[in-house]
């Protein structure tokens, strides 16, 4: 009885975790390679496993692809809500976690290249476009357009169009994930250090939203 226990444990165990094995080898291979240049028989064997495998899981390199977004990225926004939450009656600290986390947790990671890989290939599969726009861009810009508004109406930051200001404090930091996957894998820039980069666009940006000083101009 032991011995057939044993046996099947490593077995349950191993396939329950081929798909997240094809989707982190599926990542690599699209920020390497790009999206059209990967192919599933690649993916396949980056996972080690055989093309009939994945085809288990995933019948096209689109389904491959969405879950890469659905469990890598969306589970991130998940925590990015819970941890905003926690600071919601604090504008500034919503903020920096804002943009100090989504560096730590996307952009510093790999999946920080999905968004070059996005930029590069997104009109030649809108669906796919479509998807990351509905499950990434859309919500992202929510939580951000979130703490604006929250900054506005507690009178720690001025008046201003939230909707636009969301799309402007979001271009630097995709320029840095961009960065990370393109110049940086072969120019050593020394004050491009994201830590740096980070506390400066942070200072600017909280200077740029302060209100006035009551009485001020």
């Amino acid at each position: 009885m032991t011995d057939k226990a044993t046996h099947k444990t490593p077995v349950r165990r191993r396939k329950e975790a081929r798909p997240q094995e094809l989707t982190a080898a599926a990542l690599a291979l699209f920020v390497e390679k790009g999206f059209a240049a990967t192919r599933l028989d690649e993916v396949a064997a980056r996972a080690g496993v055989s093309k009939g495998t994945l085809y288990l899981y995933f019948d096209s390199k689109e389904a491959l692809f969405l879950a890469v977004i659905r469990e890598g990225i969306v589970p991130v926004i998940e925590e990015g809500r819970k941890l905003l939450a926690a600071h919601a009656d604090d504008p500034e600290r919503m903020l920096r976690e804002y943009l100090f986390g989504w560096w730590a947790m996307i952009g510093n990671t790999e999946l920080g290249g999905v968004p070059k890989l996005m930029t590069s290939e997104a009109q030649n599969f809108p669906e796919v476009a479509q998807y990351y726009v509905r499950e990434v861009i859309q919500p992202g810009k929510a939580m951000m357009r979130e703490i604006l508004d929250r900054g506005v109406a507690k009178g720690v930051f001025r008046e201003l169009d939230t909707e636009m200001v969301t799309h402007i404090l979001m271009a630097p930091l995709l320029h840095l994930a961009l960065w990370r996957h393109s110049f940086a894998a072969c120019c050593q820039v020394p004050d491009m250090d994201p830590q740096s980069y980070l506390e400066s666009f942070f200072d600017l940006v909280l200077k740029g939203l302060a209100a006035a000083p009551e009485g001020g101009k």
